[in-house]
């Protein structure tokens, strides 16, 4: 923690006020930087106080930071931001950046789309489509979404365990989780008659009289959900199971980011109100009705009914070529560089042909941190100060080699994977993907750093 600027406070309290937070989190160590901090006495005993950012470098070790959360807070002027970049080399020097600015300005890009009123449920699944899952509901939590999606129940078991309060919807649940569900209060979603009938048996385990779920209705994806030819034998298995509320029903748009397709979603809404209501008339009630993914939420805003769901669209990548902000830069740092004859040939079965005398750097980054695979042998491209340098030879599995014969560097250089400048988007379209899977596939041992201004 710096000194810090423009609170209004005078120093004695202000520094006062952020002894009793430290206090209060039980934090392992705690460094102070500045003038001003460095001379308040009613810092705890174990804060180590620096003048200057530079005088905290020059000691900095990266020997007890394993396994460690590190909070890095400052005012501008002490540029904290090389703290971050000297951590980060002192261990595995792979990191997935995340601007937590840019995911406030893409949420509330979306949030402008709907009606004033229309609630917004965010997908975190599958670690926030790769970015981390607590980091980003808290975030959340505190720009005030409506709703939180998981896949599984242990996920949203963890956002409780972490303090995330805001309801949550399990897509996917199964029988053995049903007891942690009810325990932690999340929604699970009905997709077929067994599962409400097991989840109906669960609430009466549980000596429950009512429990809320968001039943899943299948409008043409034809993955999970109930079609409309099974409404029939759902209202009679709904009149058997009076200890569940439907709180809300839902369906999935499968192309609504493809406006060659634009006829079959409008046939997707017209069965969803088909459906709604005959479940309507039956319930005697209204739940709430969400259909809208990122890709509908651009391209069909009147559709927002009660609540809208925004997944992929947080993170930077529009269904109707918008331009948002990119939340997530990969990168990594050149370990060596070597020169390499036209006759040799690099990394594993010799694939990497060279045609020239070639400068090549070798980077710790491999299809284990999930690097596609097919994006070595020159089918994909990393930045290297600004140019553009492909990856020669195979992806191995914890790190890679890039020609850099066309670049200005030395070891220890900035590498970036994907990010602003060079797009997601690219690196999919490269490997014949999609960007979720670019996302997700970043692995959990990759450091995660979270930057707010």
């Amino acid at each position: 923690l710096s000194d810090l600027k423009q609170t209004g406070l005078p120093h004695e309290e202000l520094y006062r006020q952020g002894t009793e937070m430290v206090l209060s989190h039980h934090l392992d160590d705690f460094i102070a930087i500045g003038p001003e901090i460095g001379k308040f006495g009613g810092l705890p005993s174990f804060c180590r106080r620096y003048t200057t950012t530079e005088d905290f470098l020059n000691v900095l070790s990266g020997d007890n930071i394993d396994n460690s959360a590190i909070l890095i807070k400052g005012a501008r002027e002490f540029g904290f931001e090389r703290i971050v970049r000297s951590l980060s080399q002192k261990k595995h020097t792979t990191i997935l950046q995340i601007n937590m600015d840019n995911m406030v300005y893409n949420l509330n890009y979306f949030r402008g789309l709907l009606k004033p009123g229309t609630k917004i449920m965010v997908m975190v699944k599958a670690l926030s489509y790769g970015s981390g899952s607590y980091e980003i509901a808290s975030r959340l939590q505190h720009e005030k979404v409506d709703y939180l999606g998981v896949a599984f129940a242990d996920e949203g078991v963890e956002l409780r365990n972490k303090g995330i309060n805001l309801p949550v919807l399990v897509m996917s649940p199964t029988p053995d989780a049903y007891e942690d569900i009810i325990e932690f209060s999340l929604e699970p979603e009905i997709y077929n008659l067994s599962t409400l009938k097991d989840f109906s048996k669960a609430v009466s385990t549980a000596q429950l009289p009512e429990y809320p779920v968001q039943l899943k209705l299948d409008t043409g994806m034809h993955r999970l959900g109930f079609m409309e030819d099974d409404l029939p034998e759902l209202f009679e298995t709904l009149n058997t199971c009076k200890n569940i509320r439907i709180k809300a029903v839902f369906s999935h748009l499968a192309v609504s980011g493809n406006s060659g397709e634009d006829t079959f979603t409008r046939l997707q809404f017209d069965r969803f109100d088909a459906m709604c209501d005959r479940l309507v008339k039956f319930l005697g009630y209204k739940p709430m009705q969400h259909i809208l993914n990122s890709a509908g939420i651009e391209r069909f805003p009147e559709a927002d009914y009660d609540m809208a769901r925004l997944g992929i669209g947080l993170h930077g990548i529009s269904g109707a070529g918008k331009k948002l902000k990119s939340v997530s830069t990969l990168k990594t740092h050149i370990s060596q560089i070597k020169r390499v004859p036209s006759t040799e040939t690099v990394g594993y079965n010799r694939r990497g042909k060279l045609t020239r005398d070639s400068t090549i750097a070798i980077i710790p980054i491999g299809y284990a941190d999930g690097l596609d695979r097919k994006l070595g042998n020159g089918n994909g491209q990393v930045i290297v100060n600004d140019k553009m340098a492909p990856y020669i030879g195979d992806i191995c599995m914890d790190m890679s080699m890039i020609d850099i014969t066309n670049c200005t560097a030395n070891e220890g250089d900035e590498v970036i994977i994907f990010g602003e400048k060079n797009p997601v988007e690219l690196l999919a379209h490269q490997v014949g993907t999609i960007p979720y899977e670019i996302l997700t596939n970043v692995s959990e041992r990759v450091k995660r750093i979270y930057i707010n201004e």
